[in-house]
């Protein structure tokens, strides 16, 4: 790897960071407290042409990779934004994968423009209520009909289906074999999101609450053959080839987090006096934010190699899993660090760092549990027996 800056790198981020100055902390309080989706920003980032940056130049993308995504998604991180800034374009940004990889010519010529546009708006149905991240297990039914397929089902923790036109929506189309390969009969489809069909029930939530997360009861939806996304039975695989990406940009909005949090700590750190000095001249303060930063730094080590691993298409579960976990530590402990300098000003909303804490909290739990990793590092780095 060579640590030289990279000028486009740099001219992205100096770009995301411009745009983002123009959204401070209050805008992103006030969209939280409200529970209102952050339209501004959104068409903002859209008139950028920040979204369908992984879309190929052909369909009017920017034709870029996971790196150039993830610097996209750690910036708007720390600016402030958080998990509500990165979860209202994230899909926008680099959702698509599965249909950049695995659609049809005639399926990408239909929405990848719209995407770069942001006039499309999707949500990704994948979990269940009685599989979370057991996938294989998941129960939403496709039932082969003329022209298409009925589903029925249920899904949670499905964001922006408020907002979504469509949905990458997992179902079976073939019963699970006992016998057979768990991943088998299972089928990705682009689906619409008629309302008649699916009923919407938001999920009342700690955090990020900008962004709405949902409930979906799915009742004979009707899906046609052009909207399935690669093959009947292998929708696994079009879902499995994206998960290390996720991984490297989730960890890198976590550590965005962090580098919001221990700037607003360090700032009051400097300009908090109690007994005649500034708290940031007391070791107990200042040792503090002194192992967030070495930990963020850490962190963004590994996740460096872990997203240049990935754009250069070299096996990298573990890495990517070590870069989730170690940045979700070290998003949310620069978080509580922010807000145990604050004091008691820190539970309160006026300073931020309470909004950083329960978005960062969330980080540990999404997109995957941090034992969920340590199952993977456990069974495929280190070879000890399956324990799930």
């Amino acid at each position: 790897m060579d640590y030289t800056p990279d000028p486009i790198h740099e001219d992205i981020r100096q770009a995301v960071r411009a745009l983002c100055r123009k959204f401070p902390d209050e805008y992103w309080m006030e969209h939280d407290t409200n529970h209102e989706f952050p339209w501004t920003f959104y068409h903002a980032i859209a008139e950028a042409g920040w979204l369908g940056l992984t879309v190929p130049e052909e369909y009017g993308g920017g034709g870029l990779g996971v790196t150039e995504a993830a610097i996209v998604e750690q910036e708007i991180s720390a600016s402030g934004a958080g998990m509500g800034g990165c979860s209202a374009v994230h899909i926008g940004i680099f959702g698509f994968e599965p249909i950049i990889q695995h659609g049809s010519a005639e399926l990408k010529k239909r929405f990848l423009p719209r995407v770069v546009t942001g006039d499309l708006h999707t949500a990704f149905a994948v979990t269940e209520p009685d599989a979370g991240t057991d996938t294989t297990n998941i129960s939403t039914f496709a039932r082969k009909v003329d022209g298409g397929w009925l589903v029925s089902g249920k899904k949670v923790w499905i964001t922006k289906a408020l907002e979504a036109e469509r949905m990458l929506l997992l179902c079976r189309t073939s019963p699970r074999d006992p016998n057979g390969k768990r991943s088998d009969g299972m089928t990705l489809m682009f689906a619409e999101m008629d309302r008649d069909r699916v009923q919407i029930r938001p999920i009342p939530k700690m955090g990020r609450n900008a962004v709405d997360t949902n409930e979906l009861f799915i009742d004979e939806l009707f899906v046609a053959d052009e909207d399935v996304v690669g093959e009947v039975g292998k929708g696994f695989r079009a879902i499995l080839g994206g998960l290390n990406a996720e991984r490297v940009i989730s960890a890198n909005a976590a550590l965005g987090l962090g580098r919001a949090a221990l700037r607003r700590g360090v700032q009051y750190a400097n300009e908090r006096e109690v007994f005649g000095r500034p708290i940031g001249k007391n070791q107990g303060i200042a040792f503090q934010l002194a192992e967030a930063k070495i930990r963020i730094e850490a962190a963004e080590a590994v996740l460096q190699k872990a997203t240049w691993m990935v754009d250069q298409g070299l096996p990298c579960g573990a890495e990517a899993n070590y870069a989730k976990w170690l940045c979700a530590e070290a998003g949310f402990y620069a978080a509580d660090v922010a807000l145990q300098v604050h004091g008691g000003f820190g539970y309160g909303k006026e300073f931020h760092v309470e909004r950083y804490f329960r978005e960062a909290r969330l980080m540990r739990i999404a997109p995957i549990s941090q034992e969920m990793v340590l199952n993977y590092v456990a069974e495929h780095v280190l070879g000890l027996p399956r324990s799930y």
